[in-house]
């Protein structure tokens, strides 16, 4: 039987002996003691494994299987002749979960991308044969009954706020990783983290992938929680790495990033405010670039289908003028690249956007949604930038701004607690832009479908 015969088979073994429970999007977050007095079926056996008599230390394990078919039909607007592709994506994923008592424990997990069919060959973001995602140790120096202090070393996964500036990056076959040191203390109503990390690179295969090929992140993040009011978050993130890449040219950058955000979740009415301001270096030149983002919602708790409306907004800054000495275009380190689309190809720099969508559940367990993104050059001395902020079309002295429409469209199925299919479709009509800059111009149009099994 093969591997992934075999795991799904497993799997579906502990749909059928299992508990209530959700999955964390950082799967470190998980916690099991709840456990230690429930009926010791297979699935619980896995999930908490005592070592102690009064169960305080005890392993868990657990894992995903995630299968994704794409098809891309003119990714790159005609400007490369990649025409039609189909291609398949498998992500594998292994963690085991090592409490050793309240202030120590060790955490593990192993991943394996695949990508077959592409006709141009796996992109960074599609393969990695076999890698460690996470080896850390938890310490926690200070443990009290409202705050505690933890110190967490090794390799890591970051997600901060909405995502925009630090992200995971869940909706790409490889989920980004640091390697390094945070720091975190915690109450109630307010936590902040410190950290100093390096940013991974990748490669294709076994255990090859070089530590801190994309450079050096470090910063402080913190969160006020005031849930009948609103909350905020505050930060101050900095990068250093030997090669930006923009529109303006290749140098070494050394950037530091000022924002905050104001946020506020739950029924009704819902928001999400953030801006941020760069200064640095960028070879001989300065950074000065700014960027905000905003989302208001509302959800209708007492309508059926429980429908919820969003309307968000991006003003992202462009570089103004090549060769004046300094850098407008902002970088937005490592994003969440699915706020503009299932596969974007304008990300958040020297952009400016309107993004108006509609939820809702057809069924107790599919939720429909209805999107639309349009997107224009902040500075149309600058180019189009990818969703990791790579640079994707340069200006070219195309003096026009609008990008482009992207129209969106998915089905979310929760089968059940542990398996998801996903099915989305996204059309993208070029605006003049493209249109000038790409004289073989084409509409872009992509689909993919996706099951996901987590346990």
């Amino acid at each position: 039987m093969k591997p992934a015969v075999l795991i799904l088979v497993t799997l579906l073994i502990c749909v059928k002996w299992s508990a209530a429970q959700s999955f964390k999007l950082l799967r470190f977050e998980e916690e099991y003691t709840h456990l230690k007095d429930s009926s010791r079926t297979f699935y619980n056996k896995l999930k908490f494994i005592p070592l102690s008599p009064i169960g305080n230390a005890y392993l868990s394990f657990g894992g995903e299987v995630r299968l994704e078919l794409d098809r891309a039909e003119n990714e790159d607007w005609g400007s490369r002749n990649l025409g039609r592709d189909i291609f398949l994506l498998q992500r594998y994923s292994i963690h085991g979960d090592l409490q050793i008592n309240r202030r120590l424990r060790i955490f593990s997990q192993l991943r394996s991308g695949q990508e077959s069919g592409r006709k141009n060959g796996p992109r960074p973001i599609d393969e990695d044969k076999l890698n460690i995602q996470n080896l850390f140790i938890d310490f926690y120096p200070y443990y009290g009954k409202k705050s505690k202090l933890l110190l967490r070393i090794g390799r890591q996964e970051l997600q901060y706020g909405s995502g925009r500036l630090l992200d995971v990056r869940e909706g790409p076959n490889l989920r980004l990783y640091f390697d390094g040191a945070k720091a975190a203390f915690k109450t109630d109503k307010f936590n902040i983290d410190g950290f100093f990390l390096k940013s991974g690179g990748t490669n294709q295969g076994v255990f090859d992938n070089r530590i801190g090929s994309g450079g050096k992140i470090w910063g402080l993040y913190g969160t006020l929680s005031a849930p009948k009011l609103f909350n905020t978050d505050f930060y101050y993130l900095g990068i250093d790495r030997k090669n930006g890449r923009f529109d303006e040219g290749n140098a070494a950058e050394l950037r530091h990033t000022f924002g905050t955000r104001i946020w506020k979740n739950g029924v009704g009415l819902f928001y999400n405010f953030e801006g941020g301001f760069q200064s640095g270096r960028f070879g001989l030149k300065k950074i000065m670039a700014g960027g905000g983002s905003s989302e208001v919602g509302y959800k209708f708790v007492n309508l059926r289908g429980r429908p919820v409306v969003k309307l968000r907004g991006d003003l992202i800054s462009g570089d103004r003028s090549k060769g004046d000495g300094r850098l407008g275009t902002f970088n937005p380190l490592f994003p969440n690249g699915g706020y503009f689309g299932m596969n974007p190809q304008a990300g958040p720099a020297n952009l400016i956007s309107l993004h108006p969508s509609l939820a809702f559940n057809a069924l107790a367990q599919v939720q429909v949604s209805v999107e639309v993104v349009f997107n224009w050059r902040h500075s149309v001395n600058d180019g189009i930038y990818r969703p990791d902020g790579s640079l994707n079309l340069p200006s070219l002295n195309v003096p026009d701004r609008y990008i482009g429409t992207t129209y969106l469209g998915s089905v979310a199925w929760k089968v059940n607690r542990f398996i998801n299919f996903n099915i989305g479709i996204q059309y993208f009509d070029t605006g003049n832009f493209i249109n000038v800059a790409i004289p073989e111009h084409k509409n872009g149009f992509f689909t993919a479908s996706m099951v996901s099994i987590k346990f």
